[in-house]
């Protein structure tokens, strides 16, 4: 340990003739232990939040979407999709039909987004066929009293709407003309209800409706095409890598790629931007505990004055006088930070393991507090409190290094 180190500990630990200057430093110290263990809880709660939607938002729908450019319909997508699943990196492609449309059910209609899915590979790129809660995936032909009806898959909350709670009951679905006129004629298929899905995300499961391709490219008008295809990765993360690729692959124009993050831009960006602005404004909590470590050092640095005058007549140097203080401030920045951090460790080990904070499930559909820490988080906020505890000492130490010797210990 350097003289430096020795004394500013010296300095610390000792008993003050003033006692409020005590409390100053300890309420400096809280004041770091509070700031810093605040902003990593708000972190991780904000990285969980974050994880749990994107796991959501994948999870039900793809990495990447293949499609043409002014969404015109993709044909020969047998072989677009083997050439797509050929590629390093891709772990499973399916095509599917993305289309508006209207149920109607017992009296009751409900707008509805149509996916028309091949069973066979869907599982691939999306936890549908898993998000049974009710019946199954069977997208197959059914017989319904003696008559030939294709299956369909609602959503929960789109089933609910349509005061439809089992599997069972049949539907009817309207498809809407391409282009409106006199003459434009909307057709109609009646559905066998063979199963209800919930995905976990309510903008989904609202709105979602599941049908087999070839009743779709029949109700539509789309005979041999696909709206899209939809790609899945080994790391979704190696997303924005890989859609130049299968671009590529397919010869350019007009198809085109989009990653995940792409589907949901605004919504990624807000939930970055808003993650860093909570991180400045949390940031003021030990900027206040900083103002303390100044109104706490300039004191000590008048209480030590005829110490410092002492050290100063038996050698030491202004540039010493100026570390010691400013190792004071180190000291209470590297005290409030660990202890904030292993506090912040603590409660968040504690919600994740035994879930203290609960949500209602209904409205956020999970029913706890997620967390996720990250030791990025964790050594930004401790390089955040060290720095601003840094910057705090430089004055009551640059005030301390100027005093004179001579006139530190005249009217001692």
């Amino acid at each position: 340990m350097n003289f430096e180190s020795f004394v500013a500990l010296r300095y610390f630990r000792a008993k003050r003739r003033t006692g409020f200057i005590s409390i100053i430093t300890f309420i400096s110290v809280i004041g770091v232990v509070i700031g810093v263990a605040a902003l990593d809880i708000v972190l991780s709660a904000f990285n969980g939040f974050e994880s749990e939607v994107r796991s959501r938002l994948i999870s039900a729908d793809s990495h990447i979407h293949v499609r043409k450019f002014y969404s015109n319909d993709i044909e020969d997508y047998q072989a677009l999709t083997d050439s797509v699943r050929a590629i390093p990196g891709v772990t499973g492609a399916s095509p599917m039909i993305i289309k508006e449309s209207v149920l109607v059910s017992k009296g009751n209609n409900q707008p509805v987004a149509v996916r028309a899915v091949d069973p066979k590979t869907v599982g691939q790129v999306s936890i549908v066929p898993k998000s049974m809660v009710a019946g199954k995936l069977d997208l197959g032909m059914q017989t319904v009293e003696d008559k030939q009806m294709p299956g369909i898959v609602l959503g929960r909350y789109l089933a609910e709407q349509l005061f439809i709670f089992e599997p069972g009951d049949v539907v009817t679905m309207f498809s809407v003309p391409r282009q409106f006129s006199l003459m434009a004629r909307a057709k109609a298929q009646q559905f066998f209800v063979t199963g209800i899905s919930e995905l976990g995300f309510y903008e989904y499961d609202k709105i979602l409706a599941y049908i087999s391709i070839e009743q779709a490219q029949k109700l539509f008008n789309m005979p041999g095409a696909v709206s899209r295809i939809d790609v899945s990765l080994k790391n979704y993360e190696n997303a924005r890598e890989i859609a130049p690729k299968i671009e590529e692959k397919l010869g350019g124009y007009p198809f085109m790629a989009r990653t995940w993050f792409d589907q949901n831009k605004s919504l990624y960006s807000w939930m970055e931007y808003e993650k860093w602005l909570f991180t400045i404004i949390l940031s003021l909590i030990i900027t206040v505990a900083a103002f303390n470590i100044i109104s706490s050092l300039v004191m000590i640095v008048m209480e030590k004055t005829r110490e410092i005058g002492i050290l100063k007549s038996m050698g030491a140097s202004s540039r010493s006088i100026m570390r010691i203080f400013l190792m004071e401030g180190v000291i209470i920045g590297i005290l409030g930070m660990v202890i904030g951090s292993l506090l912040a460790y603590g409660v968040c080990w504690a919600q994740q393991t035994f879930g203290l904070v609960t949500l209602p499930a209904e409205v956020y559909i999970i029913d706890k507090l997620p967390i996720q820490m990250r030791a990025l988080d964790f050594t930004i906020v401790a390089a955040i409190a060290m720095v601003l505890c840094l910057l705090a000492a430089v004055y009551p130490a640059y005030k301390a290094s100027r005093l004179s010797p001579v006139e530190s210990i005249r009217y001692e």
